[in-house]
């Protein structure tokens, strides 16, 4: 069921919420948070998909506060458009759509205020471009988790690093959350025998791949060894990490990736053999982000520590193929004269 209120207000939506559930019987008692998207208006559909489907997971009410793609050349007439979303198009939630406009759209937290559930945590996501600070946002004030993806940033690599030194706890990023599967596998390879230490590292990476990154400071944060990043130009059939390298005395390990969600395991004395590495949807991430709404204290201690000193002084470029030019032509002879 889908309600539309043009030209609206927030103590209106609230009413209507009322009615919807006293007259379709929809309750909200088992919602466990209060999910609040703040995207641009064409990035609505996509994020309330990804919010639906990890509904199913973590009952919630979802706001999704859209502001225009580009600010108008004319100054906007001040109104609020809502929509309210319940039953088979919200999933296991129920989906409040606020499109503000004009003077309206400055006052975020005062349209979300009204409609937050009592007593229930507060979590904050941004898939698009993100505040300065988030967590002196207007909405990043309210929240007790705050989401942001560095991928969907102009500059990945710069936000990360604005990151590191305004990290509060509660802030997240999809960044750190698409490394879980990466983390789980290099954790399970380093607890088998034979357990000689490390000596180096080595993370292949797109240049465009944030996760590339936090992936390189939490191994060296970890390990407490160097870490050399090496930089790739982002692949047409792979992007983001493309493969670690762990350097042992009795043999190095590899995972590489060379085709999207399969990865090659390649260990000294062991057959190679393939491992599900796939790729993680929104949908996943959030789910991930969505179990937990005390603070992360790995990610903390990753940005705030590991990124620092682990990503620009050790970075390396990937050395290009030789190129070798064509000999140069040496000049005909000139026939002899008669």
């Amino acid at each position: 069921m889908i309600k539309d209120l043009p030209n609206t207000t927030v103590s209106k939506v609230s009413k209507a919420l009322v009615e919807i559930r006293e007259e379709g019987g929809v309750v909200a008692l088992g919602r466990v948070l209060t999910l609040i998207i703040q995207t641009k208006f064409s990035g609505i559909e996509a994020a309330v998909k990804a919010a639906n489907e990890s509904s199913r997971e973590h009952p919630c009410r979802i706001i999704v506060l859209a502001e225009e793609d580009a600010k108008p050349k004319v100054k906007a007439t001040s109104k609020l458009d809502a929509q309210i979303r319940v039953g088979g198009d919200a999933g296991a939630s129920e989906v409040i759509v606020l499109r503000a406009h004009g003077e309206a759209a400055k006052h975020s937290a005062g349209l979300v205020t009204g409609l937050l559930l009592p007593d229930a945590p507060v979590v904050a996501w941004w898939p698009g471009e993100a505040p300065e600070v988030i967590s002196k946002s207007p909405i990043g004030q309210i929240a007790t988790r705050r989401i942001t993806d560095a991928a969907s940033q102009k500059d990945p690599h710069a936000f990360l690093k604005k990151l590191s030194k305004s990290y509060a706890p509660g802030d997240s990023d999809f960044a750190w959350t698409r490394l879980t599967l990466w983390r789980a596998q290099l954790a399970a390879i380093v607890d088998q025998p034979p357990y000689d230490p490390i000596i180096s590292v080595e993370v292949t990476g797109a240049v465009d791949s944030p996760s590339t990154d936090l992936l390189a400071a939490w191994l060296e944060l970890k390990l407490k060894i160097k870490v050399t990043l090496i930089r790739t130009n982002r692949g047409k059939a792979v992007s983001g990490i493309r493969g670690v390298k762990l350097v042992r005395k009795s043999g190095d390990i590899e995972i590489v990736r060379r085709v999207p969600d399969v990865a090659t395991l390649i260990q000294p004395t062991q057959p190679t053999r393939e491992i599900s590495l796939p790729r993680r949807s929104l949908r996943d991430c959030l789910s991930e982000d969505l179990r937990r709404l005390d603070p992360d204290d790995l990610f903390g201690k990753v940005i705030t520590k590991g990124f620092a000193t682990a990503t620009k002084p050790k970075v390396t470029a990937k050395p290009k193929a030789a190129v070798k030019k064509p000999a140069a032509k040496k000049p005909a002879a000139k026939s002899a004269k008669k």
